[in-house]
């Protein structure tokens, strides 16, 4: 897949020491991962893993954006979109494994050199194809331009890293309360879906698609995969599957929690829901 996109995002692309920029911000993305590694299993730790994976974005739109020659508005425009996420994410994501003092998906990986290899070379494809569509923009050889199309991604990459941050600050303080302990939120955000931040992780991904898809060409479009791939990663393989496992063994007997599984969808809220509880809401 890595070869993949590298390949198709490379067309149109502006090079760099002569080869296409788009291609190097992927090599530059595999590097700073393995490099990040070696530390990581010689002091057996994944204190830095998610800031690494936010670092490398901002690392590649700050090359992006000083190589000669490039459309700054195409780099600057998504590469501040990108950048607020990624800072965003990658700092919330620090101080919480901080907080919480280890992060349980790496008890048994850390110590199979091979195996934590593959999880940070899997963090480099995930940046990779995540940014692939913003990236390929970027760094193309033809400037963006400015259409209903851009406006309406732009909005929609608003709602979504909103809704994102607005459910982790909920979560985040419910957890934080001392009469929460050992409980599950289904408050705010957390009512009309079991797992909102990545309702708005989703979104903003296909509002990044939406502002690069104008400058796109031929082969380029295969990196519109990027939010379909977020989607589908969140929803089927590293995020919910996890997440419900263990929401399942902690209340997995609770009535509470089976009436709040079985009513609640896992991801995008049910709108006839919505409506009626704000209603409900506003009309006491």
């Amino acid at each position: 897949m890595g070869v993949v996109i590298g390949v198709s995002g490379s067309q149109n692309s502006m090079e760099l020491f002569g080869i296409p920029l788009f291609a190097f911000c992927g090599f530059l993305i595999f590097t700073v991962q393995w490099l990040a590694f070696v530390p990581a299993y010689w002091f057996q730790t994944e204190g830095f893993f998610d800031l690494t994976g936010s670092v490398t974005y901002v690392t590649v739109i700050i090359v992006v954006c000083f190589t000669p020659g490039i459309h700054l508005v195409n780099a600057v425009f998504l590469g501040v979109l990108v950048a607020i996420w990624a800072f965003r994410l990658g700092t919330f994501l620090f101080l919480r494994l901080h907080r919480k003092g280890f992060d349980s998906r790496f008890i048994d990986i850390k110590p199979d050199p091979l195996r934590f290899f593959m999880v940070w070379t899997l963090q480099g494809l995930w940046v990779l194809v995540t940014f692939a569509a913003g990236l390929a923009a970027m760094t193309s050889n033809r400037a963006l331009f400015y259409t209903p199309v851009t406006v309406a991604g732009a909005v929609i990459w608003l709602g979504g890293f909103v809704v994102e941050v607005i459910a982790d600050l909920q979560k985040k303080t419910f957890r934080s309360d001392p009469k929460s302990q050992g409980l599950f939120i289904m408050s705010g955000l957390w009512l009309f879906s079991r797992h909102p931040n990545y309702v708005g992780e989703i979104t903003l991904w296909f509002g990044i698609a939406l502002i690069a898809s104008p400058v796109l060409r031929d082969w380029q479009f295969v990196t519109l995969v990027s939010p379909i791939f977020v989607w589908i990663l969140l929803r089927w393989v590293s995020g919910v599957p996890m997440l419900e496992a263990q929401a399942d063994q902690n209340w997995g007997e609770n009535p509470e929690y089976r009436q709040y599984k079985e009513s609640t969808p896992v991801l995008f809220p049910n709108p006839y829901r919505m409506v009626k509880a704000l209603f409900s809401e506003f009309s006491r």
